[in-house]
């Protein structure tokens, strides 16, 4: 007998109409949990970052050594306000993107959600601390210099329609948070009773 594949779940179009954007500390897992999430809502993937080193013909290490942060954050906005003239999709953004207080403008102003996906600086760590390639970490003690990075860019991710911790544990379960947050925010309001 042929095994037929499942039907796909359905998913709720309210989930779709919006362009959802995840920001946080480098090693949340944007990437990895963005994927995932696009896959589970039947929406494309972009990756800020990629698209980042796409316009610029550079990586973002090269971009920082030659160019410098400013202009890296420049090109950054500029690259975050394009994608979000795009139909809805799922966004990861770079961990300094929603810092800037246009890009959280612009975001707001164009109607997408923005997800803060929140670790502890030892899991970030533990997931940066493998590769050499984060130009804010080079030549530093990761645990240390993500806390202080969290600790200032705290403030600005607070501001996140939704926060979702991204902590130990299969990506899927994060994905699984999202869901139920977005579900619950996007739920219809019962109209109160008039008396």
């Amino acid at each position: 007998m042929e095994k037929t594949a499942s039907p796909p779940l359905a998913v709720d179009p309210a989930l779709r109409a919006h362009t959802l954007v995840l920001v946080g500390m480098m090693g949340a897992g944007k990437s990895s949990v963005g994927k995932r999430l696009a896959q589970a809502l039947d929406l494309p993937f972009k990756d800020a970052d990629d698209e980042i080193e796409r316009a610029a013909g550079l990586t973002i290490p090269d971009i920082f050594a030659l160019r410098g942060e400013a202009e890296f954050r420049e090109g950054e906005r500029r690259v975050i306000a394009r994608l979000l003239d795009d139909p809805p999709h799922v966004l990861a953004t770079g961990g300094g993107a929603f810092v800037n207080p246009d890009t959280r403008a612009q975001m707001r102003n164009r109607g997408a959600i923005t997800i803060w996906l929140k670790a502890d600086p030892e899991v970030l760590a533990r997931r940066v601390g493998r590769k050499d390639n984060r130009p804010l970490l080079r030549g530093k003690d990761p645990r240390q210099a993500l806390t202080e990075l969290l600790a200032a860019r705290e403030p600005a991710y607070r501001q996140a329609d939704l926060i979702v911790e991204s902590n130990d544990g299969p990506h899927q379960h994060t994905v699984d948070a999202i869901l139920a947050a977005l579900r619950a925010r996007l739920a219809p309001q019962p109209k109160e009773s008039q008396a």
